[in-house]
């Protein structure tokens, strides 16, 4: 099968003819079998000169620019011998393991520095209360045991990101869940002797804190651990999710996640807990939404009552 590979038209761009005689202008002619998935395609873009390799590729088709994703076949998109590929250069690429490394490594700097350096951020050296030394236990815990999911437990269905990304997405982490949350939590203010530390401070609900945070983390890791049992190794492979918590939702995952974060803000009483738990909800929202309707269109038999991340609500 011949296709055609172009770059998005603009309306300043006289219209050319595909040729094979100059591969390093767009656009020019590739030929895969018909049995070929995207992956081939994108494979065999890149060995023309002045193509972006495979994982800076971003191909669209037809007059609806449907994205060919990599783990399709190129028969999915109705694609025909003739038929124009666009594609789009995304730029340097950086791989998602990398990324998540890059963004959860953030906090857990940052909660040490604060935590540990009380002159460099407060200009004086206080007593740590039990909220405080609590707080910190379970905040480190959460982003050490994301990097040990990251590198033991996660199997990714793109293999990159667009470096620019990086920075936007670290953001998130380093900034609200990093810097921002611990420099108020461990703040003088809930330092050991003062009365919010020992109104904060009842063993009482530091274990109720604790032990819904504990779950919540613990729930999160299961459904992880199902989501990487849906994908075999080396595949990119779609399956509808099954078992403990996906029940009620399509993603138990974002569930538990903002369950545990709520856990923090209550135990806390912080505006910045605050601040984080309802951004990251809010972004977490939007993926699933977003996720969850790619689910119903991609399984005609998709459990029907499932929510997105709320159960019985969205």
């Amino acid at each position: 099968m011949r296709l055609t590979v172009d770059k998005r038209p603009s309306a300043s761009r006289a219209t050319g003819s595909p040729t094979k005689a100059a591969p390093s202008q767009f656009p020019f002619v590739v030929e895969v079998p018909a049995t070929a998935t995207v992956a081939d395609l994108k494979l065999a873009i890149a060995k023309q000169a002045g193509a972006p390799q495979p994982d800076r590729q971003r191909l669209t088709a037809g007059e609806k620019k449907a994205v060919l994703e990599a783990g399709d076949a190129l028969d999915k998109y109705g694609l025909k011998d003739g038929d124009t590929v666009f594609v789009k250069d995304l730029g340097p690429q950086l791989g998602w393991q990398t990324v998540f490394y890059i963004e959860y490594a953030g906090p857990l700097v940052f909660h040490y520095l604060v935590y540990n350096f009380q002159n460099l951020f407060y200009g004086q050296t206080f007593e740590h209360s039990a909220l405080q030394q609590r707080a910190y236990l379970l905040i480190m815990g959460h982003f050490i045991k994301r990097e040990l999911e990251t590198a033991f437990v996660h199997r990714f269905s793109h293999g990159t990101m667009p470096l620019f990304n990086v920075f936007k997405n670290s953001g998130h982490y380093h900034l609200l869940s990093g810097l921002n949350l611990a420099y108020w939590i461990y703040s003088p203010a809930t330092a050991q002797g003062t009365a919010l530390a020992a109104q904060l401070g009842c063993p009482l609900l530091l274990s109720a804190f604790t032990g819904i945070f504990l779950f919540a983390e613990l729930s999160n890791l299961s459904t992880h651990i199902t989501l990487r049992n849906l994908r075999p190794p080396g595949s990119r492979v779609r399956r509808i999710p099954r078992g403990y918590g996906f029940g009620l939702v399509s993603f138990p995952n974002y569930t538990f996640e903002i369950i545990a974060w709520a856990a923090v803000a209550g135990m806390t009483r912080s505006v910045a807990a605050l601040l984080f738990l309802v951004v990251a909800s809010a972004q977490m929202y939007l993926w699933a939404t977003k996720k969850h309707a790619q689910y119903k269109r991609e399984f005609p038999d998709y459990p029907r009552a499932r929510k997105a991340i709320f159960p019985f609500i969205a």
